[in-house]
């Protein structure tokens, strides 16, 4: 018995492809954060970055008011991660950080010129890659979301935002293997009071941050949820003490009392 087969057209196929590609991107929070070449590119980067730093320490740099009565200039040939409007002090620091993170929305939006201007690698929340009008170089978009809590073992994938931008990197510092992380300028404590998350503008200089151009007068930003913060910091500190790595709190006068406290001196 003579069996005929039947040809396949290009049609059909390109059709099966387009119907795939569209089941896909109706799938909860797959879409752009899995697919676009964006993020594509940077699951790639992610990847060759785990355990690059295996075994060593580095500086996770909040931007409180403590940073000013933290002499810096000993982080010079540290690893550092610093976050936000931290590249308002790299002047008067005279160095950058080794690495740099944002995730919160109307940062970028209001500084995105200047994050896609910075020369390290960059890790950026990928809800916010609209603020960018061309793939800016060295840069890693995280797929951030504020579902949780979880701590992120695989910064490929989801990440949980935990209220602040240092439980992010904290997240990526495991990822590429610190055995010892130290929290510096992390205050953890706000001159600003009221609604958790609510969005204000600011009226005129900065109280709560190491330059009152940080949120200065005009700025857009959202009040701190430190109780949730504190969730993702505890999560941290397990997940660090598991792996038998270490996550020390060397702010001068902070208010975080999750951590052990180091003196900041007693490192150098």
């Amino acid at each position: 018995m003579k069996t005929t087969l039947k040809k396949i057209t290009p049609a059909p196929i390109l059709q099966a492809i387009k119907t795939t590609y569209d089941a896909l991107r109706r799938l909860p929070q797959v879409p752009d954060a899995y697919l676009h070449p964006w993020r594509r590119w940077s699951r790639s980067s992610l990847r060759e970055m785990r355990n690059i730093h295996q075994g060593q320490r580095g500086f996770i740099i909040g931007n409180g008011p403590s940073l000013k009565q933290t002499d810096l200039s000993k982080l010079r040939n540290e690893i550092t991660f610093g976050m936000n409007r931290i590249y308002l002090m790299f002047p008067e620091l005279g160095f950058e950080t080794t690495y740099f993170a944002s995730i919160n929305d109307l940062v970028i939006e209001q500084c995105a010129e200047e994050i896609a201007a910075l020369p390290m690698p960059k890790f950026i929340s990928w809800h916010s890659n609209r603020h960018f009008q061309r793939f800016p170089p060295k840069m890693n978009f995280l797929y951030t979301t504020y579902t949780g809590p979880q701590f992120a073992y695989d910064i490929t994938r989801r990440i949980w935002e935990g209220a602040t931008v240092t439980n992010v990197a904290l997240q990526l510092a495991f990822w590429m293997g610190f055995e010892q992380v130290i929290l510096i300028g992390v205050d953890h404590n706000f001159t600003s009071k009221g609604e958790a998350n609510k969005t204000v503008v600011s009226d005129g200089a900065d109280p709560n941050h190491f330059d009152p151009r940080y949120f200065g007068k005009g700025f857009r930003w959202q009040l701190p949820d430190l109780d949730t913060s504190e969730v993702g910091y505890r999560m941290a500190k397990e997940a660090y003490e598991r792996a038998g790595r270490q996550v020390l709190d060397a702010t001068v006068g902070g208010k975080l009392t999750i951590f052990p406290k180091v003196g900041y001196n007693s490192l150098f």
